[in-house]
């Protein structure tokens, strides 16, 4: 599968040879302030557990894993959006598609992971299998869930987010894809 560029960017699906920029885009303390609290990641920790997670799930033909986005104008690595089915660790639900975002701080508040996600998720929806696209987000990473609304998903519940650290509050949206497909490209 192939995600169309937009004006602006251009996707890739990513796979164990991208560790670098996964390294690179994980070694932001305010990246990941909603992802591990703010610790970032090591190379080891990219390479032993990241790589091995994103294999798990990654599925080429449709458009499972994470697709990196670069700026079209001077190909510039920003971020990526990740695909795969809700669940997928513990009980899959192939027809619900969970889509989720990490961008570099350079890139925010330019619209680039509302652009790049819809692009993203107009293409994997277009699976007859998939009935639904979901995200989830800590109930505090307000960009994020703007990005959620953005894209047409409502919010459905609160939960606890379990890490190794406690619990943190969590929000999921989710929507149908014909409601997400009904927006329109940016």
């Amino acid at each position: 599968m192939n995600i169309a560029r937009t004006t602006r960017l251009s996707f890739r699906l990513m796979d164990e040879n991208d560790a670098e920029l996964l390294y690179e885009l994980d070694n932001d303390p305010q990246v990941m302030k909603y992802l591990t609290r703010g610790k970032v990641s090591t190379m080891q920790t990219i390479k032993n557990t990241f790589i091995p997670r994103l294999n798990a799930f990654r599925n080429e033909q449709k458009g499972w894993g994470l697709w990196q986005v670069s700026v079209t104008d001077n190909n510039m690595f920003i971020g990526w959006v990740l695909v795969r089915p809700m669940g997928f660790f513990d009980k899959p639900d192939y027809s619900d598609l969970e889509i989720g975002w990490r961008f570099k701080r350079v890139s925010w508040g330019q619209g680039y992971a509302s652009e790049a996600a819809l692009s993203v998720a107009l293409a994997v929806s277009q699976h007859p299998e998939v009935k639904t696209l979901s995200a989830t987000a800590l109930k505090d990473n307000l960009a994020s869930i703007s990005v959620m609304k953005k894209l047409g998903l409502k919010f459905i519940k609160e939960y606890l987010h379990q890490d190794e650290h406690g619990e943190l509050p969590a929000v999921l949206y989710s929507c149908p894809k014909t409601e997400l497909t009904s927006l329109k490209r940016n």
